[in-house]
C-alpha cells in the first residue's frame, strides 16, 4: 500500500471511531462522559488533520484542480461546522433544536463530501 491508501483507510477508521464514539455518546444521555467526550473530539480532529495534511500533501505533488479544491473547501466547511456544533451541544447549556439537528446531519454529510473529495484527488 502507498503513503496515500494507508491515510485514506486511516481517515475511514477514524470517521467509524468518531461515528462510534458520537452514537455513544448520544446514548448515554447528558451529562455526557468527560473521557468519551474528549475521545470523540480528538479523533474527529484527528480525521480533520489528517485529511487536510493528506489535501496540502497531493497538492505539493500535483497542483489540484478547481473542482478537487472546491471539494476539498467544501469538506473542510462541514468539518467546521460538525466541530463548532458538536462543541456547541457539549457545553451543557440548552440549544435550539436545529443545532443537534446539524450536528446529526452534518457528519454525514462529511463522510460523503470526504469521499468525494478523495476519489477525486486519486
Amino acid at each position: 500500500m502507498s503513503t496515500y491508501q494507508i491515510r485514506i483507510v486511516g481517515t475511514g477508521l477514524l470517521f467509524l471511531f468518531t461515528f462510534v464514539s458520537g452514537f455513544w455518546l448520544s446514548r448515554s444521555g447528558k451529562p455526557f462522559n468527560v473521557i468519551v467526550l474528549t475521545i470523540h473530539k480528538l479523533i474527529s480532529l484527528a480525521a480533520a488533520v489528517l485529511l487536510g495534511i493528506t489535501i496540502y500533501q497531493i497538492n505539493q505533488v500535483a497542483a489540484l484542480s478547481t473542482i478537487e479544491l472546491t471539494a476539498g473547501v467544501v469538506t473542510g466547511l462541514f468539518f467546521l461546522d460538525a466541530i463548532v456544533s458538536g462543541g456547541l451541544l457539549s457545553i451543557g447549556k440548552p440549544m435550539p433544536a436545529a443545532i443537534s439537528t446539524m450536528h446529526r446531519v452534518t457528519p454525514f454529510l462529511t463522510v460523503v463530501s470526504t469521499a468525494v473529495t478523495l476519489y477525486l484527488l486519486v
